[in-house]
């Protein structure tokens, strides 16, 4: 017990360890005869590891096989939020048997428990025959592809072709689907959120029949009443061109079905026809247009085929072929029975209408016939000869309350009520009307995420839509999700009424709740919405009661926010402006937090084509009493990148590279002023002897022969100004002097410098000489204290100065230094 203690310590500590320095290690096993394979979604960002020998191998994927055990590493702390997980096996049919089953289980997965996982199985078949998988063990059910199951576990079932993979479905667990036949290859995959372990089950493969169609698929008819719905293949995209399908439908003894086609939409045909097609025993087939009417089936099983013409892919106004198949069935000749107690369902109310007056339907409540029946406690219903396409069901509810501190401090739950399933037809819509107290509000919001306003451009294309409208029945707008409308505050009476897209009915959902309501305080608008848009999502935001105009003197406000480091841009579209016999409408745009407004213009003023916001955000429209027209706009948010952020990243690069600049310049001014204070100390060295020297290395001097001396590497400016000199010498007051001599010794670059000097005053020319001052006249040696600098000093015998020789004013060279 301690050792295993132990064990599961350590085990404990290592993995937090690893989690806390942002490397998640796991050891996996794939079971035999499986595929694992773990990859990301994201280009870049968090890897996956694994080691070969001593060599660590990372990337955004890796496969796993052959039941050998492995350490994966990830090099982040949540890689559930990056990476999936398939599981793959391969199933290969003969002509009289297959490989395997589709068995589910997940002993090789379960330390990837919190990833999200796929488990697929490929199928492949021997021509000509199918490869057949049985479901009649729990049956299946097919959904919308953006519908999820209420147990999270959802399967799929592709076909494969030549010309791609084509999804015939999406299907739950428990349901009318009892087998599917696929020619050549395909593939059945069950999708598991992160969180949830594998529900155990087996689906048998076998060999199949030899099909001329990309899928058959047989649906068992239940005994009773009952409806069914049925998808194309790839809805909601188009079926594949020129293509055939096939379901193949059980009806029991004494049933009668019908068959009705909605959301139809056909190709523009090159070749061929679109059509339908029935066959049955005993009877010939019979070929229909998808819009004709499509008849009753009151004999037996039989055969419904879809094709497909050779379709025009090229033009745009060919959108394919898709539709949406129901299947209603109920027992002929006797009536059928059905109890509802709603007695304990809190005030809601059921209606039963009847849809068809023709129709030999016949309804009735506690045996009386009636053509519309209202349920609100215990009732005892009877439907005979009744299809569910002769009727519709409907359901209501009333929360009120009358003094905002009597109200519930918790929300009301609006969800789909859960009815008896002998009624003759599900659900249709439900609606539940919520009367705040006299000064209070109803808020709204969503289990399933922000709404968004169904609008062109923004249409729904969820199962389920909202209808909100005021009391009185004047309709706020139609909202679905996902969208950015956290919230929703109403300032008066209200109905929420939630139906199917396209006529579909109420079926089970994942999440029973579909809003909650909460009584409030009241608001200063009639409407106020709290939006959260996404970037790079535009938002489109109508006035209540679009297409149609606000109501006279109402107002709607929008509390929009945004994040940090982006700007909001606002475009006011579709804006549909009044004649105003009383007021004013108004736009207007206020900053959170600020009293001055951004934008404001009234229904005579030109309104601007496009503004810009940053940070959160008031958007507030009022209407004025309309003498003529209304008053109604579609705004659209759209969030970008602030370019205030850009710019001051651009003048924090500048500024960096400014300061950059400056150091490189002290830096190099700091050498140049080291080098020529090293420069300046350099002097030449006087030696009586006739040869000067620079210091430094200069080694003895050359010839004239061997060095450079008569090159003249710089000019003196007394060598420039000899003219100069001359001219002195003719006045008396220099003595007589050649040309400057010629530089005798090396440059400064070519140390060592070196001159040679004559022993006498006649100096040739072409010999250095250190140029120096005019020759003074000879006078006595002086017996004067010694001179100081910058004083200027006058002669004691006046007979000195007069005997001085007058040299005249002193020429200067020419030029100045």
């Amino acid at each position: 017990m301690s050792s295993t203690r132990f064990t599961l310590r350590f085990f404990l500590l290592t993995f937090i360890t690893a989690t806390v320095s942002g490397v998640l290690k796991l050891p996996i096993t794939p079971d035999r005869g499986t595929t694992l394979r773990i990859s990301s979604s994201q280009v870049k960002g968090c890897k996956v590891c694994t080691w070969a020998g001593r060599r660590r191998q990372c990337g955004l994927s890796v496969v796993l096989k052959d039941n050998t055990p492995v350490s994966v590493e990830f090099d982040c702390s949540r890689p559930q939020d990056v990476f999936s997980v398939e599981i793959a096996r391969n199933i290969e049919c003969t002509t009289k048997l297959c490989t395997g089953h589709i068995i589910q289980a997940d002993t090789g997965s379960l330390p990837l428990l919190d990833f999200n996982r796929k488990f697929s199985w490929n199928l492949k078949a021997y021509a000509p025959k199918a490869v057949k998988i049985d479901f009649s063990n729990t049956g299946l059910r097919q959904i919308n592809p953006s519908d999820r199951c209420p147990d999270e576990h959802s399967y799929n079932l592709q076909a494969f072709q030549t010309s791609g993979n084509v999804a015939v479905g999406k299907y739950c667990r428990t349901g009318p689907v009892v087998s599917a036949q696929i020619l050549n290859q395909g593939s059945f995959s069950l999708d598991v959120p992160a969180g949830q372990k594998l529900q155990n089950g087996q689906f048998d493969v076998s060999v199949g029949e030899e099909i001329k169609s990309l899928t058959k698929i047989t649906v068992m008819i239940p005994k009773g009443t009952s409806s069914l719905e049925l998808l194309s293949p790839n809805y909601p995209d188009s079926f594949p061109d020129d293509d055939v399908m096939q379901w193949y439908f059980q009806v029991p003894e004494k049933h009668r079905t019908a068959l009705q086609f909605f959301n139809v939409t056909t190709p523009r045909c090159l070749k061929k026809e679109t059509a339908v097609e029935y066959h049955s025993k005993g009877r010939g087939a019979m070929v229909l247009s998808l819009s004709d009417t499509q008849p009753e089936q009151n004999q037996g099983d039989f055969t419904l085929t879809l094709r497909n013409c050779e379709m025009d892919i090229r033009s745009a106004a060919s959108p394919g072929l898709l539709l949406n198949l129901r299947v209603s069935s109920s027992r002929t000749g006797l009536p059928v029975s059905c109890k509802v107690d709603l007695s304990r369902m809190g005030g809601l109310s059921l209606h039963i209408e009847k849809l068809r007056p023709a129709s030999v339907c016949q309804m009735r409540v506690n045996s009386v016939l009636k053509e519309n029946i209202t349920v609100t406690s215990k009732s005892e219903l009877t439907f005979q000869d009744c299809l569910p396409e002769d009727v519709q069901v409907t359901a209501t509810k009333t929360i009120e309350c009358s003094a905002l501190k009597d109200c519930l401090k918790t929300p009301a739950r609006l969800s789909v009520p859960v009815l008896p399933p002998c009624l003759l037809a599900p659900l249709s819509s439900v609606t539940w009307t919520l009367r705040p107290p006299q000064h209070g509000t109803v808020e709204l919001t969503s289990p399933f995420g922000p709404l968004k306003q169904s609008l062109p451009g923004q249409q729904c294309n969820n199962s389920i839509i909202f209808k909100l409208s005021e009391d009185h029945g004047t309709t706020i707008g139609h909202f679905c999700t996902p969208g950015a409308i956290q919230k929703v505050q109403i300032h008066t009476n209200m109905t929420v009424t939630v139906s199917g897209m396209g006529g579909k009915s109420l079926r089970a959902l994942s999440k029973p709740v579909l809003m909650e309501a909460f009584f409030k305080e009241r608001i200063s608008e009639r409407y106020i919405f709290t939006v959260s848009p996404k970037r790079d999502t535009p938002v489109l935001l109508a006035t209540p009661g679009w297409p149609v105009g606000m109501k006279s003197y109402s107002t709607v406000s929008w509390i929009v926010s945004v994040p940090p480091r982006m700007e909001a841009h606002l475009m006011f579209a579709n804006l549909s402006r009044p004649k105003c016999s009383n007021r004013h409408t108004n736009i207007r745009v206020q900053r959170v937090g600020r009293l001055e407004e951004e934008y404001s213009r009234r229904e005579d003023e030109q309104a601007d084509s496009e503004i810009t916001v940053n940070g959160n955000f008031y958007l507030n429209m009022s209407n004025c009493m309309p003498e003529r027209g209304d008053f109604s706009v579609i705004t659209k948010i759209t969030l970008h990148k602030s370019k205030n952020l850009l710019l001051t990243i651009i003048l924090s690069v500048v500024a960096v590279l400014l300061v950059i600049f400056v150091i490189v310049l002290v830096v190099v001014c700091v050498v140049i002023r080291k080098k020529k204070k090293k420069l300046d100390h350099e002097i030449s060295i006087y030696n009586p002897n006739g040869t000067s020297f620079l210091p430094g290395p200069n080694g003895f001097p050359k010839t004239r022969e061997d060095n450079e001396s008569h090159v003249y590497a710089s000019i003196e400016d007394t060598l420039v100004y000899t003219h100069l000199l001359r001219k002195g010498a003719e006045m008396g007051v220099y003595g007589e002097f050649d040309t400057h001599p010629p530089f005798s010794g090396q440059t400064d670059s070519q140390k060592p410098l070196v001159s040679k000097i004559a022993a006498d005053d006649d100096m040739p020319v072409g010999v250095y000489e250190k140029f120096q001052a005019p020759p003074l006249p000879i006078r006595p040696p002086s017996h004067v204290k010694a001179m100081q600098e910058n004083v200027i000093y006058q002669t004691e015998d006046p007979s000195e100065e007069e005997n001085s020789p007058n040299l005249g004013p002193r020429l200067e060279p020419e030029g100045g230094n």
